[in-house]
């Protein structure tokens, strides 16, 4: 789904976009030939609100209900997680199996308790006693088939966390696609701006640039200012090898990833704003990639900006063009491979995250395992080596950098003035990178493995972090004072 999301018509618009009155407005002519009302002891109430914004959504749950909800529908990733541990790491269980059957036994009664403290009898036979509203069509929008793909598409992050767990523990399950490193990895991420340019209409984003530039003139400014800036500045505060400082700043330098589209949609913010900057960083990354890269990161080591320039226009501008090719000469054709580009795209990045974080999962592991942690160690003790070894450092930097790229991104846009759904979908383009497109110039122009770790890294910590964030920003209603300042673009 997020990479649908990148691609689906750029006029869709959330629903809280929708200016739909809220009350009707009062006609000037039943209002003349309207008699008065002669008794003096009569009241006038005024029926029409003086500020429609001061109208509140009438919310039916607490947050805290919203959250349980949100932990609820997690069920599937729960079961594939438990699952992918279960085969590749039985040991992690064995606290519970050496209990069995008791074990088994009490949990299935816990759960048939669950049941029945939520179960209303009453409210259960008078829903068998009613009679089917046999009479009553529900309209679709979608066919079937769309719909479970729009839901294979949105478990982009179970995608990823299953790929990152496998790669944990057990490396050699992405060992073919690692031995054909980096051709692979450039053809896989050239397939993936394929099927970005098979879906993009050209048309459609031309018309949104030229009603709202301001607002995407300064998200694309945000990205690649706020991300780059942060790249260096943490770099040089932790103290970061150069191989990993490398790999940090690149990251930065990298467009917004199409990850950010699906996050913005539960985040109530502004899709169509977020689907634009997406297109235009990425495009702006032939250029603006390799030559930031070159500034801040050409002090570690040489940087040569025009191979990077030349790799960023094979694998991301050329397939985004032959795409939009395709989609004009051949619609037909194209219209029947469009709808499952999206998921093939999505399993694509998992694919490529997975496989660099399996080709160093050896070298972070050495790193933690020649610490100490002997039990005589405090546990403030022990987690000061983790975070001190090689895999601690690559774990927090890139933690570090997306939280301050979604915080300062965000300030940004409310210092500039813009509305809340707008400054949530610049908070999430600033934080969320193509860390694809960093792991294929990590691994085709660098010689060491560990600058591509970061990116690597990025795929698992960033769509979590985004994730979480989305579904923070879903129980709050993006709404605002009317009072408040906004930013609107000239249509």
């Amino acid at each position: 789904m997020a990479i649908s999301l990148c691609f689906s018509p750029l006029t869709s618009t959330p629903k809280h976009y929708s200016r739909i009155p809220l009350y009707k407005p009062i006609n000037p002519i039943t209002t003349l030939t309207t008699p008065k009302i002669l008794n003096p002891n009569f009241k006038k109430v005024n029926c029409v609100p003086e500020n429609s914004q001061n109208l509140s959504v009438i919310q039916e749950k607490p947050r805290w209900e919203n959250w349980v909800s949100i932990a609820e529908s997690l069920y599937p990733v729960y079961v594939t997680v438990g699952g992918v541990v279960a085969c590749l790491k039985p040991s992690t269980f064995s606290w519970f199996v050496k209990c069995s059957p008791t074990s088994y036994s009490l949990g299935l009664w816990f759960i048939m308790l669950a049941m029945g403290l939520t179960l209303e009898i009453k409210e259960l036979t008078n829903l068998l006693l009613q009679k089917p509203l046999s009479n009553f069509s529900v309209i679709q929008e979608k066919p079937r088939w769309a719909n479970w793909l729009s839901i294979a598409e949105s478990l982009y992050p179970v995608y990823i966390t299953v790929g990152g767990v496998v790669a944990c523990l057990k490396p050699s399950t992405f060992s073919w696609f690692v031995k054909c490193s980096p051709t692979s990895y450039s053809l896989t991420l050239w397939f993936i701006m394929l099927a970005m340019g098979l879906t993009l209409e050209i048309k459609e984003l031309t018309n949104l640039l030229l009603q709202r530039p301001l607002s995407i003139l300064f998200g694309c400014a945000a990205q690649y200012t706020i991300m780059p800036a942060l790249g260096m500045i943490l770099s040089k505060i932790l103290g970061l090898p150069p191989s990993i400082s490398v790999g940090l700043i690149l990251l930065a330098c990298c467009p917004g990833g199409t990850a950010s589209n699906v996050v913005t949609l539960i985040a109530q913010g502004d899709v169509p704003l977020s689907i634009v900057m997406t297109a235009c960083t990425t495009i702006g990354a032939v250029v603006l990639t390799p030559f930031l890269t070159t500034i801040l990161a050409g002090t570690y080591v040489p940087v040569d900006a025009v191979k990077l320039s030349i790799s960023t226009l094979q694998v991301v501008v050329a397939p985004i063009l032959l795409g939009s090719y395709m989609q004009h000469k051949f619609p037909k054709a194209v219209k029947k491979i469009a709808p499952i580009a999206p998921l093939l795209a999505v399993l694509a990045t998992s694919l490529v995250s997975a496989s660099i974080f399996s080709e160093n999962v050896g070298r972070l592991r050495s790193s933690v395992v020649g610490m100490s942690f002997s039990s005589d160690l405090p546990l403030i003790s022990r987690a000061q080596n983790v975070l001190a070894s090689e895999f601690g450092l690559v774990a927090v930097s890139v933690s570090l950098l997306h939280f301050a790229g979604f915080f300062v991104g965000y300030l940004s846009a409310a210092l500039a003035g813009f509305s809340e759904p707008q400054r949530r979908a610049v908070s999430i383009e600033v934080g969320m990178q193509n860390s694809a497109l960093g792991v294929v110039l990590a691994t085709s122009h660098f010689s060491s493995p560990a600058v591509a770790l970061p990116a690597a890294t990025s795929a698992i910590i960033m769509n979590i972090m985004g994730s979480c964030l989305g579904f923070f920003w879903r129980c709050i209603n993006p709404t605002q004072p009317k009072s408040s300042l906004e930013v609107t673009d000239k249509s």
